[in-house]
């Protein structure tokens, strides 16, 4: 029996953490940090750092054959750079030569966040078993991954199905990206959070101004609340649609803080998506909410990274990581 395991990286604009992860997907050594999103470059890598001693300081370390990132993007995971656009020290910053130095060589994959998401619901989440599929992560942004054919998709540069940047209003309020009327302008928790604001909602006694407080508010009946996670569930919808008919996904699997909201979320989400998903081949689209949780960020990573070293041919589609030769 192999007793490889594979080391993994989950990098966001608040928490940068690492794992040594198995062959069944399971975490057994973990370490975290804060993101200092707001410093320069040279501080936001000295916390990977950080995060890749504790980890490497494990007895464990010495099984690790591969190292995935899943990071915030946009990736270029053919130049190996990192452009977050919440981490803005980071403007191609060489985070694969870098790590791949800290880590004495092991070999480093990197993709973007939400396709490490993705890989992880596609090898034990709701996306096992569905050879054609679109995960989203919906958060802080809005970030995504598919499978098609039976295999994950990062694409060229390791951000295929960044379904948050598709445009659903087309004159629409500016996004950080520079684009107009995106998913994630509409449907991330703090633009959920500042939508519901700006229409009068106010917090409770405890200034919680967070998404999950609207969505509690909307379970309650707020009139307000309610409406900023159906404009939310409709730009979801939009992009879904969109994302559906061009490719042809079996399932939309939603993960993140903003899809804890439940049917808050989920119950406007597929009306709208009737509405928009009209054609035959997409009408019977499914919508489920993630299963991998909070450690979908490393568990997915370390599945990219798997995955990156074996032919595909070899890793059956809904098999992807469950043997440790694979590793």
């Amino acid at each position: 029996m192999h007793n490889d395991l594979v080391a993994a990286l989950d990098i966001g604009g608040t928490k940068i953490a690492g794992a040594l992860v198995d062959g069944d997907g399971k975490i057994l050594v973990q370490a975290r940090r804060p993101t200092p999103a707001t410093e320069d470059g040279e501080s936001v890598m000295r916390a990977v750092t950080e995060v890749l001693a504790e980890v490497g300081a494990s007895p464990l370390w010495t099984r690790a054959t591969a190292l995935g990132i899943g990071s915030a993007g946009p990736v270029d995971a053919a130049a190996g750079t990192v452009s977050p656009v919440n981490v803005p020290g980071w403007r191609g910053f060489p985070l694969v030569e870098r790590v791949r130095l800290a880590t004495g060589g092991l070999p480093v994959t990197l993709v973007g966040d939400g396709v490490a998401m993705t890989a992880a619901e596609h090898w034990q989440g709701a996306a096992r078993g569905y050879d054609n599929a679109l995960c989203m992560v919906v958060s802080t942004g809005v970030g995504g991954g598919l499978v098609l054919g039976g295999k994950l998709h990062p694409g060229p540069s390791g951000n295929s199905g960044h379904i948050g940047h598709i445009s659903v209003d087309l004159d629409g309020d500016l996004c950080p990206c520079g684009g107009r009327g995106c998913v994630e302008r509409i449907a991330s928790g703090p633009n959920i959070a500042r939508r519901a604001l700006e229409g009068g909602w106010r917090p409770g006694p405890d200034g919680d101004t967070s998404a999950a407080a609207v969505a509690a508010a909307a379970r309650t009946g707020d009139a307000v609340a309610i409406a900023s996670f159906e404009r939310a569930a409709q730009a979801l919808a939009a992009g879904i649609a969109a994302t559906a008919t061009l490719v042809e996904i079996g399932i939309a699997v939603v993960g993140g803080g903003v899809a804890n909201a439940g049917d808050v979320l989920f119950l406007p989400l597929r009306r709208s998506l009737r509405e928009y998903a009209t054609l035959s081949f997409v009408r019977n689209l499914t919508v489920a909410p993630a299963l991998t949780g909070t450690n979908a960020g490393l568990v997915g990573a370390a599945a990219a990274a798997a995955l990156g070293r074996v032919p595909a041919a070899q890793i059956p589609a809904d098999t992807a990581m469950s043997a440790p030769t694979a590793l």
